[in-house]
C-alpha cells in the first residue's frame, strides 16, 4: 500500500507524499502492457474505429463491382432523349400550349348557350372571356362556356393554360386546358428547400442535390429508355441502383456505415423483384388496368406493360427502403458507440427493437399512401355495392394489392438484413491501434487496488 510520510504529531501528510502515490491513496504506478507500449489506448480511451481499413476494403471490393456494372448498363442503355414524332400525338401536353388570362367572367343561361344540364344539377352556366398573351395570336380573345357541374371555375384576371389546334375553324383553335399554377407551385418548393436547408444544413442541402439527381436519372434516362422499348425491369434496376447509389453517398458520406445500408437496400431490392415477378405471374396480372397504361399501350406497343408494372413497383419501394436501411445502420452504429464492449448479438437484438417500431409505422404509411392514390377507384366500388372479395381480387385493385404487400414484404426484410449485417460489420474487427481488451497485468493491477 502507498505510504504516506508522517506529520510530527504521528498524522500521514496527505498533501506531501511520496513519489508514485495520488491523493486517494492509489498506486499510479502504469500497468505492464501499457508501459510496453506507452503510445497504446485500451478501451477506457473511448469507442475505437468501428471499421478498419481492411474491413473497408472488402466491402469496397462488393460494391465498386457492383457500381462499376451499374455506370456501364447506364452508359449502354442511355437513350439519348425521348424517341422522335412524326407528328403531335394530340395527347395531354403534347398539344401546342400557350398562356392565357380570363378577363371575364358572367353567368349565363345555360340553354341560351346549348348546354344540356344534367338532371338533379342546379345553377346557371358561365361565359369566360379569354385573351390569349403568348404566341402568334397574342390579343386574340374567345369565349370558354363552364357548365354549373364542373369542378373548375375561374375568376376575372386568373391565369390559364390554352391548347392551340391550328387546323381547327378559327373560332375553335383555342380551348381552356388548365389554370396556370406556377408562381404557388415555385413558392411551395422553395419554402420547402428552405426549410430542408434550415433544418438540415450541409446535409440538407446534400439532401436536395440528390433529389435533382433522383429526376435526372428518372426523366433523363429510365423514362426515354422504355419508351425507346428496353426492357422496363431492367432498366429500373439500373436507375433505381444509380439513384440509390449516389443519393446516398451524397448524402450519408462515403464510409463503412453509408455501404452498409447501400448492400441491405440492394438485397431488399432483389428480394422485392423475386417476389413481384412471382406474384404477377401467379395472379395473372396484365398491368394493363387504367387509361393511362392503355393509351401509352397503344402509342408504344413494344413497351411491355407488365415489366412496366414491376419496374413500377422498384422505383416506388426505393425511397421508403433507404429510409429504413440508413436508420437501422446508424442506429446500429450509435449503439456501438454508446457501448463499444458490446457483442454484435447484443447490438442486434437493440437496434431490432427500434426495427420494429420502424416497421409497424412505415408499413401503416405505405398502405395508407396507396389506399389514399385509390381513394376515387374505391368509392366507384362502395358506390356499386360490390363485395369485398369482388373488390379484392379483381385486376384493378390486385395489381395495387400485390404492389403494396410485395413493396412491405420487402421492407419488413430490410430490417433485419440490414441490421445484421451492420452488427457484424462494426464488431468485425477494431483498429489495429486498439487494445483487444485489458490484459493479465491490468487485471492484476485492478483487484489489488479493489483490495486495498
Amino acid at each position: 500500500m502507498c505510504e504516506s510520510p508522517p506529520h510530527a504529531n504521528g498524522t500521514p501528510d496527505r498533501l506531501n507524499r511520496g513519489p508514485g502515490c495520488l491523493r486517494d491513496d492509489r498506486n499510479v504506478t502504469a500497468p505492464d502492457d501499457f508501459r510496453a507500449h506507452p503510445h497504446g489506448h485500451t478501451h477506457q480511451h473511448g469507442p475505437a474505429a468501428p471499421v478498419s481499413a481492411h474491413l473497408r476494403r472488402v466491402i469496397a471490393a462488393v460494391l465498386i463491382p457492383f457500381a462499376a456494372v451499374m455506370v456501364a448498363g447506364l452508359v449502354a442503355l442511355w437513350p439519348g432523349g425521348a424517341p422522335e414524332q412524326d407528328e403531335h400525338t394530340g395527347v395531354g401536353f403534347d398539344q401546342q400550349h400557350e398562356r392565357a388570362r380570363v378577363t371575364e367572367v358572367v353567368e349565363v343561361p345555360c340553354e341560351d348557350v346549348g348546354v344540356q344540364v344534367p338532371q338533379g344539377v342546379d345553377g346557371a352556366c358561365e361565359r369566360a372571356t379569354v385573351e390569349v398573351t403568348s404566341g402568334p395570336h397574342a390579343g386574340r380573345t374567345f369565349e370558354e362556356i363552364v357548365p354549373p357541374d364542373a369542378t373548375q371555375r375561374y375568376s376575372d384576371g386568373q391565369d390559364v393554360i390554352v391548347a392551340y389546334a391550328p387546323d381547327a375553324p378559327e373560332e375553335l383553335q383555342y380551348s381552356v386546358t388548365d389554370v396556370d399554377r406556377k408562381a404557388p407551385m415555385l413558392l411551395l418548393a422553395a419554402v420547402f428547400a428552405l426549410a430542408v436547408v434550415a433544418v438540415g444544413r450541409l446535409r440538407g442541402l446534400l439532401a436536395l442535390v440528390g433529389l435533382v439527381v433522383s429526376f435526372a436519372v428518372l426523366t433523363l434516362f429510365i423514362l426515354p429508355a422504355i419508351l425507346h422499348g428496353s426492357n422496363p425491369l431492367l432498366v429500373a434496376v439500373i436507375g433505381g441502383s444509380v439513384i440509390m447509389l449516389v443519393t446516398l453517398y451524397l448524402c450519408h458520406g462515403v464510409n463503412a456505415r453509408t455501404s452498409v445500408a447501400v448492400l441491405g437496400t440492394l438485397i431488399s431490392l432483389l428480394l422485392i423483384g423475386l417476389l413481384g415477378s412471382l406474384f404477377i405471374g401467379w395472379a395473372h396480372l396484365t398491368g394493363n388496368t387504367d387509361d393511362q397504361t392503355g393509351l401509352v399501350h397503344s402509342l408504344y406497343p413494344g413497351i411491355e406493360i407488365r415489366g412496366l408494372l414491376l419496374a413500377g413497383i422498384l422505383i416506388g419501394s426505393l425511397g421508403v427502403l433507404d429510409d429504413v436501411t440508413v436508420t437501422q445502420t446508424s442506429a446500429v452504429w450509435e449503439l456501438k458507440q454508446a457501448e463499444p464492449e458490446a457483442s454484435w448479438l447484443k447490438l442486434y437484438r437493440a437496434a431490432m427493437r427500434i426495427g420494429r417500431d420502424h416497421i409497424a409505422s412505415v408499413v401503416n404509411t405505405l398502405v395508407l399512401a396507396y389506399a389514399g392514390a385509390a381513394l376515387p377507384l374505391l368509392l366507384l366500388f362502395t358506390i356499386a355495392q360490390s363485395s369485398v372479395g369482388t373488390v379484392t381480387f379483381s385486376e384493378l385493385v390486385a395489381e395495387e394489392v400485390v404492389r403494396t404487400l410485395v413493396g412491405s414484404v420487402g421492407l419488413v426484410a430490410s430490417v433485419p438484413v440490414t441490421t445484421v449485417l451492420a452488427a457484424l460489420v462494426v464488431s468485425a474487427d477494431r483498429h489495429p491501434g486498439q487494445a483487444a481488451g485489458p490484459g493479465p497485468a491490468t487485471n492484476r493491477h485492478r483487484r489489488r487496488a479493489r483490495r486495498k
